[in-house]
C-alpha cells in the first residue's frame, strides 16, 4: 500500500481492508488459527523501514499466504538479477515455466525477453527482472484488481531497493498496476512516464510477441529509446 499521499484516517482504512483480506484468505483455506506476526503486521501497515536489502523483503514475503493465488502456485517467484541494475523490467506474473523453476520470465516469452536484452547490449546479470505479482494465477489469467492490490508494495519496495534508472514495463497489466486504471497500453507504449520517481516506458509484453510478431518492430522502437536513455549502443538496425 502507497501511503505517501494519505490522510492518516485514509491510511487506517486501507491497512484495514489489508487485514480483511488477509483474514477471508485464510479462512477460506480452512486456516484454524492465524497468527499475526511482526513481520505480518509491518506488511499490513505499509512500514518496512527494517527492509534494506533484497534478501530482507525476500525473508519478510515468506511462504506468502496474502491472497488466493497461493493455492495452486507451486512456488513464488520473487525477480532475479542485479541487486543495482540501471534497467528493470516488470511483466504482470509467472507462466507455468516460472511456477515450476521459481525464476520469472524463463519461458518462450523468457527466451524472447532475453535477446531483446542481449540486443541491447546487456545481459540478464546486468537487468532486473521481476512482476506486478509473484504467484501464477490459475490458467496463466490476468491477476485481479485485490491480487495486484496484496502484492504492489512488495514490487514498489523493489523497485525502491534496486533505484533503478529506468523501468520498462511489459503489458498492460504492468501498465496498468504501476501508470493507474487510465493507462492504455496502445495509447501510451513508446511514450515516457514516471513511476516511484522512475522514468518508464511501456512496450508490449513478449508473449504478446509470440502471438503476434509484426509488433516486433515497435517493441524494438520503443527499446532504442530505452537505450537512449541509459547510454547505451547494441544493434541499432530496425
Amino acid at each position: 500500500m502507497d501511503t505517501g499521499n494519505l490522510t492518516p484516517q485514509e491510511e487506517v482504512k486501507g491497512i484495514l481492508r489489508q487485514l480483511r483480506r488477509h483474514l477471508k484468505a485464510h479462512n477460506e483455506m480452512g486456516t484454524k488459527e492465524l497468527l499475526l506476526t511482526p513481520e505480518t503486521l509491518q506488511y499490513l501497515g505499509g512500514s518496512s523501514s527494517s527492509v534494506s536489502s533484497l534478501a530482507d523483503l525476500r525473508r519478510l514475503i515468506g511462504d506468502c499466504t496474502r491472497c488466493m493465488l497461493c493455492r495452486e502456485r507451486r512456488q513464488l517467484v520473487f525477480g532475479e538479477g542485479s541487486p543495482s541494475a540501471r534497467l528493470t523490467f516488470v511483466g504482470e506474473g509467472p507462466g507455468r515455466e516460472e511456477d515450476r523453476l521459481g525464476r520469472p520470465f524463463v519461458g518462450e516469452a523468457g527466451k524472447l525477453l532475453d535477446r531483446i536484452v542481449v540486443a541491447m547490449g546487456l545481459t540478464r546479470e546486468d537487468v532486473y527482472i521481476c512482476n506486478v505479482v509473484k504467484c501464477r494465477p490459475p490458467k496463466n489469467r490476468d491477476p485481479k484488481d485485490d491480487e495486484i492490490e496484496t502484492c504492489i508494495p512488495f514490487l514498489k519496495k523493489q523497485l525502491e531497493l534496486i533505484q533503478p534508472e529506468v523501468l520498462c514495463l511489459l503489458g498492460r497489466v504492468a501498465g496498468r498496476a504501476l501508470i493507474g486504471p487510465e493507462f492504455a497500453l496502445s495509447r501510451e507504449r513508446g511514450s515516457w512516464r514516471e513511476v516511484l520517481g522512475i522514468p518508464a516506458m511501456a512496450t508490449y509484453h513478449p508473449a504478446f510477441l509470440l502471438r503476434n510478431p509484426s509488433a516486433k518492430r515497435q517493441v524494438w522502437e520503443d527499446v532504442q529509446l530505452i537505450m537512449d536513455r541509459l547510454g547505451l549502443k547494441g544493434k541499432r538496425r530496425g
